[in-house]
């Protein structure tokens, strides 16, 4: 699986602004509203807000990738954020995050959550991926810089 293939334009949020961490991951996770169904919104919300809890998923970088598993959802969905200004994370460096990459899988799908958390962070490793991606200016262009990048390396 891919991660561009997790994404649509409108789970791609460009120059977000929000004041704290539970108000990044609500704008997110209401992203998925289409996807997921409303119903399973506040459940998503909450085990994303649970996992987060136990330890920070800003993993450095600039980059944070709050996710969980979930038994409201039958396949993995992400949103991604570039945000407007740097927001405290308690990441791992102690450095604010600019991008952020949600990620939601069902809970029976423990292997493809942990590929996919890889993929992403790999990717977002590359520091010249993530320029390219924050020189972007919509969220069409985001989701190609995506297939792009997983294309050159992951796609055979």
């Amino acid at each position: 699986m891919n991660l561009f293939s997790l994404l649509e334009s409108k789970t791609i949020l460009s120059n977000l602004e929000v004041n704290n961490k539970k108000e990044l991951i609500s704008v997110m996770v209401d992203t998925l509203e289409q996807r997921i169904g409303s119903e399973n919104l506040e459940a998503v919300r909450k085990g994303v807000l649970e996992r987060e809890k136990i330890m920070s998923t800003g993993v450095g970088k600039g980059l944070a990738i709050p996710h969980c598993k979930s038994q409201v959802v039958n396949e993995s969905f992400g949103s991604f954020a570039i945000l407007k200004e740097p927001l405290d994370f308690n990441s791992i460096d102690n450095q604010p995050v600019q991008l952020v990459f949600l990620l939601i899988s069902p809970d029976s799908k423990n292997s493809l959550h942990i590929k996919l958390l890889s993929r992403v962070s790999r990717l977002m490793n590359s520091g010249a991926f993530r320029e390219k991606v924050t020189s972007c200016t919509s969220s069409a262009q985001i989701l190609e810089a995506f297939k792009e990048e997983e294309e050159k390396y992951f796609v055979n």
